[in-house]
């Protein structure tokens, strides 16, 4: 029984840790400097990975909550 909550578990950091790279690189196009003052300081870089770490967790939340309720649909018809 508690070999699923592993998987999951599991599931949740890789799926996260993917959706961080992909956010970070998907970033790399975006122009920052447009918008700060210092955008080769430490706080333009730390606010970067702020950012990133905020949308990566909004789409791999969304994207579990879409696995988990969809794995869920078999309980319908039980």
């Amino acid at each position: 029984m508690l070999g699923g909550f592993g998987q999951q578990a599991m599931l949740a950091i890789v799926i996260n840790v993917f959706f961080i790279a992909v956010t970070w690189w998907a970033l790399q196009s975006f122009r920052f400097d447009l918008f700060m003052k210092d955008p080769d300081g430490p706080r333009a870089k730390v606010l970067m990975i702020i950012v990133t770490i905020a949308i990566a967790h909004l789409v791999s939340q969304f994207f579990l909550d879409y696995l988990y309720s969809s794995q869920m649909l078999r309980y319908i018809w039980e």
